[in-house]
């Protein structure tokens, strides 16, 4: 039986919410009653935290979202973006939505899909997560029970780049699995507000950055 409701609180954190003794199918019916609503669910298969995003979360999953799409479409690679749709298994009791994430080298095993099902279809190659303020459920176990081979988490200052290995856990990595030649911590200046600069300038100055390193790692 669910029981009590905890508000977690910061100055530019997500308003948070956790329910404990949580079930599958009352995790299923939350869901279904908040329909399209922004309101984020995790379920770990015990608790379930409901997450409305701040501001500032939405202004990081924006912008990273901007600058991957736009890398793709210069430098003409395929990327079939899932952005923050529900991802859960009712045979693991496990579920999140990520804040971006893509298919890269399974666009193809995908491509035109639109009722994409992780029991049988190939997760996302790359799930990104804002984590400027915690979760207060384990969301990279869930992910890794959801095998997600790439995680990357974003505080609002660095970047750690999460592989997941064959025991289901993951490890840090310096270098990105689905996308080797980007150098993924280059991205952090492009990604932070700037009153001097628009979001599309700042985007171009990234895409003319990393275009050397696409042509070396693609040569």
């Amino acid at each position: 039986m669910a029981t009590v409701l905890e508000p977690q609180k910061d100055i530019r954190a997500d308003e948070r919410f956790v329910i404990h003794g949580v079930d599958w199918n009352t995790y299923d019916a939350i869901l279904r009653a908040l329909g399209d609503h922004r309101t984020r669910v995790t379920f770990d298969g015990r608790h379930l935290e409901l997450r409305s995003p701040s501001p500032v979360h939405e202004f990081y999953k924006i912008m990273f979202g901007r600058l991957l799409e736009t890398l793709a479409f210069d430098l003409n690679f395929e990327i079939r973006g899932g952005g923050s749709m529900t991802f859960r298994r009712q045979d693991l009791e496990r579920g999140l939505e990520p804040d971006q994430c893509y298919w890269i080298q399974n666009e193809l095993a995908i491509r035109g899909r639109q009722d994409i099902d992780l029991s049988v279809d190939p997760p996302p190659d790359l799930a990104i997560e804002i984590d400027i303020s915690r979760s207060a459920l384990d969301r990279m176990a869930i992910y890794g029970g959801l095998e997600i081979p790439e995680v990357w988490t974003f505080n609002g200052e660095s970047i750690r780049i999460h592989l997941l290995q064959a025991d289901g856990k993951y490890v840090a990595s310096e270098t990105s699995r689905c996308l080797p030649w980007l150098p993924v911590a280059e991205m952090i200046p492009f990604l932070q507000p700037d009153d001097k600069s628009g979001e599309t300038a700042r985007t171009r100055r990234f895409v003319s950055q990393v275009r050397r390193h696409f042509s070396q790692g693609n040569g």
